[in-house]
């Protein structure tokens, strides 16, 4: 097929067309394996299942690379007009006005996006209609360098708090440099709750080991030490959608995993790309705790009490 050929493609009851799906998105070269638009697109399409109930309902930003890689990158809040009729969208607040967010509701979305060079869906931690009451805490774990030990022993520390804090949480690869620990919320406490509740947290989890985490938000106060990110627990902030591909060599995707898998040899941030991420993803690795969603209030009188015991 001639890479300026258009394909369509079937998604749910809709068929989307792709312009140009030859065009190479994630160049190749020894160590990565090159991908076109049309393998981003295919790769959407298997995932939906799985991806959308994670953004159906959310305000998105979305990360476009019209040239692939090697080319700018715009970080898209607001929908163009040109956008076909048929996909969602959502004005909210904002200082000074407000936006009209892409929401990405069925497997035909996500399709139409990958054919915009949509290479990676950021979503916001709360949906339409309840957009100050956030049902999603997220925690980014962002090591100094390289060093994915100092991930996995602040997962564990931060997981061993939230159990002692009676807060079910997940875990998933950023396909980038990290992991997200995600706690699912009940949606009853506002935006700043949450975000002071992360905060304090964090805080906490810092001051008890100094040498290893920090919440310095300066990269030049932090040292070596791994970074525990909050930022994302406040209005308009987005995260990283789960099975989102990142823009990155070799296409890796921010995947779902077990606590179980904390420890396997082979973990890391970018273990899994689009060629099997959704086969990691098929095995259920966080089962049924996205369900199982918890109010902050009697979390925080927890935490309230453990910072009071120093311990």
């Amino acid at each position: 097929m001639s890479r300026d050929e258009v394909r369509r493609v079937r998604a749910g009851h809709r068929t989307v067309e792709v312009h140009r799906p030859g065009k190479v998105l994630f160049p190749g070269d020894g160590k990565a394996k090159e991908y076109t638009k049309g393998d981003l697109v295919d790769y959407y399409r298997s995932a939906a299942p799985l991806m959308v109930p994670h953004l159906r309902g959310r305000p998105l930003m979305l990360e476009r690379h019209p040239d692939g890689l090697d080319g700018p990158r715009f970080m898209q809040k607001n929908t163009p007009e040109s956008y076909p009729d048929w996909i969602t969208r959502v004005e909210v607040p904002k200082e000074g006005g407000t936006v009209l967010h892409t929401v990405c509701d069925d497997s035909a979305t996500l399709v139409y996006l990958a054919d915009q060079a949509c290479l990676t869906v950021h979503r916001w931690l709360s949906r339409v209609g309840r957009i100050e009451l956030p049902d999603r805490m997220v925690f980014d774990l962002d090591p100094a360098d390289d060093d994915f030990a100092a991930v996995r022993e602040a997962a564990w520390l931060l997981g061993e708090l939230l159990d002692r804090l009676k807060l079910p949480s997940v875990l998933m690869t950023t396909g980038s440099r990290g992991l997200h620990v995600i706690v699912p919320l009940d949606g009853r406490s506002d935006v700043d709750e949450v975000r002071v509740f992360a905060r304090d947290l964090a805080d906490h989890l810092a001051d008890a080991h100094p040498d290893r985490l920090t919440t310095a938000a300066r990269k030049k106060d932090r040292g070596h030490r791994l970074y525990l990110d909050v930022g994302r627990n406040a209005y308009a902030q987005t995260a990283v959608a789960p099975l989102s591909v990142r823009a990155l060599p070799g296409a890796p995707v921010a995947t779902p995993i077990a606590w179980t898998q904390l420890d396997d040899p082979g973990l890391g941030a970018r273990r899994w790309t689009i060629a099997d991420a959704l086969e990691q993803a098929r095995t259920d690795p966080w089962g049924g705790i996205m369900r199982t969603r918890r109010a902050l209030g009697p979390a925080r009188r927890r935490l309230d009490a453990v910072r009071g015991r120093g311990a």
